[in-house]
Formats: structure tokens, C-alpha cells, sequence
């Protein structure tokens, strides 16, 4: 079972890293034709999803949404600062499952996979496993 940790920086407070074509390469190099990816983010103020790749305007679209459902000025109790990120990673959730066949992500004709920081810039780092099978 290969696993193995892909690290994630990131430029802004609020962004969306397309990491589709950095985890292919991770499935092609393990000689895995057919199994799942798990992609895991350890971090309490960031996410990983899947969702639409083809047009920008909707990364646009979710972080400007979730920067409206998530309100700034709520009287938050933690004291760092990042209440608002915490929110959104919980929204976003931090983990991924894709089939894999023919040595491939099976994701939808418009899906790609994405990290989604809340709480930047930082380097990140996620972990990833592939099941054969």
C-alpha cells in the first residue's frame, strides 16, 4: 500500500489549489492499475474537495459563498483569530476517496481535486494512500 505526504503552498487567505493532475502523477508511478486514492488533510483550517475544474469562476464562486455563509464578525471564543477558517474546513471536509481504473482517476467529465485553504499562506502538507484491488 504506497502512502506518502504532498505538500501543498499556498499564496493567499482564501484559495483553491487544483492538485488533479499532481495526484495522477502519484497513481501513475505506483504501478496501480486498479484500487481507490484516499487523500487526507491533516489541517484544522483547510480542505480538500471535488469540484468543477473547468471554469474558475466557480472556485470564485465557492470561496466568495463561503465567506458569506461563514461570518466574520460572529463573537467567536478562539482566540486566534481563525474561527472562520475552522468553519469552512468543516464545511469543505478533509478527506477525498477516487476509484481508480486503468491506472486512472475516475473522477466526472468537469471534476478535479482540490485543496482549499482557509487560513493562508502556508505551506500544507497532505497525506495520501492507494488501496490496490
Amino acid at each position: 500500500m504506497p502512502t506518502g505526504d504532498l505538500a501543498v503552498t499556498t499564496g493567499r487567505r482564501l484559495e483553491m489549489i487544483d492538485l488533479t493532475n499532481r495526484v495522477q502523477q502519484i497513481v501513475a508511478a505506483s504501478g496501480i492499475d486498479e484500487g481507490i486514492l484516499i487523500l487526507f488533510n491533516p489541517h484544522t483550517t483547510a480542505g480538500v474537495t471535488i469540484n468543477e475544474g473547468a471554469d474558475p469562476d466557480v472556485q470564485h464562486d465557492i470561496l466568495g459563498a463561503l465567506g458569506r455563509i461563514v461570518p466574520t464578525n460572529y463573537p467567536y471564543r478562539h482566540s486566534e483569530g481563525n474561527s472562520p477558517a475552522h468553519l469552512m474546513a468543516t464545511l469543505t471536509g478533509s478527506s477525498v476517496t477516487v476509484f481508480i481504473e486503468r491506472g486512472r482517476l475516475q473522477l466526472g467529465t468537469w471534476q478535479r481535486l482540490f485543496f482549499c485553504e482557509f487560513d493562508g499562506p502556508r505551506t500544507r502538507h497532505l497525506r495520501w494512500k492507494l488501496l490496490a484491488g
